[in-house]
């Protein structure tokens, strides 16, 4: 794909979709964004939110980034992208909910399995991966048989997302309005192979195939 081939494909856009939306995104402009999820995903060029969840434009205030990661909540005056979006979604947009999504064949999960060195030129990748440090040492103390690579990078995507819930807690107003009712959190797991999601279910521990059943009607 060329620059080109997307200025295409906004002519495309402009003339076959936006119409479709027109109305909606009208709205949206005069009264501003209001969307009830926050959803926060992989920069992984093959996660397609929209697609894979049929939503439109409003419906979801997305947060990308490298493996889906949380930080925790850290009062300092240094720059926290990540921190700043679930801060302006939780606490200025109101979200409903947050999902977390990780994904199958995950290039930050399997990182941590690799030295990448000290290069200057990967200094916040190194530092950005830490926060999947204790999904790999929960992982590699449930797996028995580390020979299999594949099966181990699996469960690390699973296992990440868990600890990245855990994170979220740290955040202050995330923490009150889940006590309130307010807002609820939501671990999920996408299949790149079929595009099939997994919930992640709290008491059994365990990460389900998602149904609208999971959630009621």
């Amino acid at each position: 794909m060329i620059i080109n081939d997307l200025v295409k494909g906004n002519k495309k856009f402009r003339e076959v979709n936006f119409p479709r939306f027109q109305g909606n995104i009208k709205e949206l402009v005069e009264h501003g964004q209001k969307p009830e999820i926050l959803f926060v995903g992989c920069s992984d060029s093959r996660i397609t939110p929209d697609l894979m969840l049929d939503t439109k434009p409003g419906d979801m205030f997305i947060l990308r980034n490298v493996g889906n990661f949380v930080p925790p909540y850290s009062p300092d005056e240094d720059y926290h992208g990540s921190s700043a979006a679930i801060e302006y979604a939780v606490s200025v947009l109101g979200v409903k909910h947050i999902i977390i999504c990780g994904h199958s064949h995950c290039g930050a999960c399997k990182s941590l399995y690799k030295d990448i060195g000290d290069s200057p030129d990967l200094i916040h990748v190194k530092k950005w991966l830490e926060l999947g440090k204790r999904a790999k040492e929960y992982t590699l103390l449930a797996i028995q048989d580390k020979s299999d690579k594949e099966k181990l990078y699996r469960a690390t995507e699973r296992i990440s997302v868990v600890h990245q819930l855990e994170n979220l807690l740290t955040f202050p107003d995330v923490e009150r309005k889940i006590k309130s009712g307010e807002l609820q959190i939501h671990g999920w797991y996408y299949r790149i192979e079929d595009g099939t999601l997994e919930s992640y279910d709290g008491e059994k521990c365990s990460f389900v195939p998602l149904m609208e059943d999971n959630y009621g009607k």
